[in-house]
């Protein structure tokens, strides 16, 4: 299944429009690689995607062609979820 395609469907990310701009901002990883929208997401494939300073590491557990709101999160596990530091707040510790 396309990247783009799985954001939506997960409900990772709620439009196919906007997971296909996201993708190719470089804020999409699979399995520690830079992924395109169209990239194939397979069963037991790890995402990273950066939202803002937030970066959230999911599993691909299952793949389906359409879903229901509360059956989404089937779809995947949560791995981790962590914040990056702000550029600002670097540049504040560093004084």
């Amino acid at each position: 299944m396309r990247l783009d395609k799985f954001l939506k469907v997960s409900r990772l990310i709620k439009r196919r429009t906007v997971a296909k701009d996201v993708s190719e901002q470089g804020r999409v990883w699979i399995n520690g690689r830079e992924a395109k929208a169209s990239s194939a997401v397979k069963v037991g494939d790890e995402l990273q995607i950066q939202y803002g300073q937030k970066i959230v590491t999911v599993r691909v557990e299952r793949l389906t062609e359409t879903t229901r709101k509360d059956e989404a999160g089937e779809l995947y596990t949560l791995v981790k979820e962590e914040q990056r530091p702000r550029e600002n707040d670097l540049d504040w510790e560093k004084q």
